[in-house]
């Protein structure tokens, strides 16, 4: 297998990245807001910070796979290459007409696979392509001041949102901002191509074919036995209950999802970034965000129907679902207001565990390091000063493929 995902703290094995690249040289002030920034990473800096992080995940035993990479070893087969232009012109909402289209597909296709990965990740310039006059078209002047014809993705290093792997199989993620949405369409190409994964015929639990949106932030996958899934502002519950028959359809291990509603804020944005699992029987969570959290628990009911039952509280929830009595909610912030608010925004709660009991973690939330290394917990630390400007952590930063199960 090349997916195994049964739990959200099993030893890492393998893990998907994105190191951050040209994509972010193209964010400027007038433009952050569409691409869901609130500042300017310095680059090179940020790939330093990165590149700390990725040594870090290898120093501990895990296989570093970088996605760009893996695109460009699916686009040296050139069918996969022109079908793969192809998708990515028609996720663009630049291209005016056809003629443009051909220019741009002609103008792509001729690059090498390490060049049309670098643009689809990175976008594609205006003043790179010539237009012959020719082929001039009205809406290439009334739209002259746009700078681009592809946009660059600048969220791609937050590799956990586009898909998730859970048990052995993974979803392909429908994301609920326009700015995100062609992110799946690179790991879709990679998840049925690439000669690593292809041959394991590792089940399609969901896919941007279905219009509900779902990203990889809100998925937690507990147990062998139980997901949890945050309904928050870029999941719908739409797409929690499909991606929930599907899971019920496909695998029999798989007893129950609790879906988990948050409040839908910018600083929640997902639930792992108010909540994350980091050892069998402790959590770190957001101070007051339980109150303002609803769960409900979906298991299978009779000839594919499901069962949905209101949960009292998350920590009950927990400790019937996962058959733990006695379970620690570690809060963020050392439980002080103040401190918990300014270490979440810097994404305090949003751990990653490389094995039990052993999370990373960012350097700048001190407060947060010290409750999780007071509860036995081995804190792993990065730097973080401009990795975090584009609003996540070390959870938000991996897409994990393999880890071994619990015993």
């Amino acid at each position: 297998m090349f997916f195994n995902i049964q739990s959200e703290i099993g030893t890492l094995k393998s893990v998907l990245l994105h190191k951050p690249g040209k994509e972010l040289e193209r964010l400027t002030p007038d433009y952050l807001h569409s691409y869901l920034f609130d500042d300017i990473p310095w680059l090179r800096k940020i790939k330093e910070e990165h590149d700390e992080f990725a040594d870090l995940l290898r120093s501990t035993g895990a296989e570093v796979f970088y996605l760009e990479t893996m695109l460009k070893e699916v686009l040296a087969d050139k069918e996969i290459k022109s079908n793969f232009v192809r998708d990515l012109l028609n996720n663009c909402k630049h291209i005016y007409n056809t003629s443009l289209f051909h220019i741009l597909y002609d103008f792509i296709y001729s690059k090498t696979p390490q060049e049309i990965a670098e643009i689809a990740t990175g976008g594609l310039d205006k003043s790179d392509v010539e237009i012959p006059k020719d082929q001039l078209h009205l809406a290439g002047f009334i739209y002259k001041d746009y700078p681009l014809y592809i946009d660059p993705l600048p969220n791609l290093y937050f590799t956990r949102d586009f898909s998730s792997v859970i048990a052995n199989g993974i979803s392909l993620n429908t994301m609920h901002t326009v700015a995100r949405r062609r992110e799946t369409l690179l790991i879709k190409y990679i998840y049925e191509n690439h000669p690593l994964i292809k041959p394991h015929n590792h089940p399609l639990w969901y896919g941007p074919h279905i219009q509900h949106s779902i990203e990889g932030g809100d998925i937690l996958v507990l147990s062998d036995e139980v997901v949890a899934i945050g309904c928050s502002e870029r999941t719908s519950p739409e797409g929690i209950e499909s991606l929930t028959r599907n899971l019920f359809k496909s695998n029999d291990t798989i007893k129950e999802v609790l879906a988990i509603y948050i409040p839908h804020l910018r600083a929640f944005m997902h639930l792992d970034t108010v909540f994350t699992m980091i050892d069998r029987d402790k959590f770190i969570i957001y101070p007051g965000i339980e109150d303002k959290l609803q769960v409900f628990s979906i298991t299978r009911g009779s000839n594919g129907k499901i069962n949905i039952a209101i949960r009292s509280s998350l920590i009950d929830s927990l400790r019937s679902s996962l058959k733990i009595p006695v379970l620690n909610l570690l809060q963020s912030g050392g439980g002080n207001s103040i401190t918990a608010a300014r270490e979440q925004w810097n994404d305090s709660t949003n751990t990653f565990a490389v094995s039990e009991g052993v999370v990373i973690t960012y350097t700048r939330n001190e407060s947060s390091n010290e409750v999780l290394e007071k509860n036995g917990i081995k804190v792993l630390q990065i730097n973080g000063s401009e990795l975090v400007r584009g609003r996540g952590g070390p959870r938000c930063m991996t897409m994990p493929m393999f880890r071994e199960n619990l015993k």
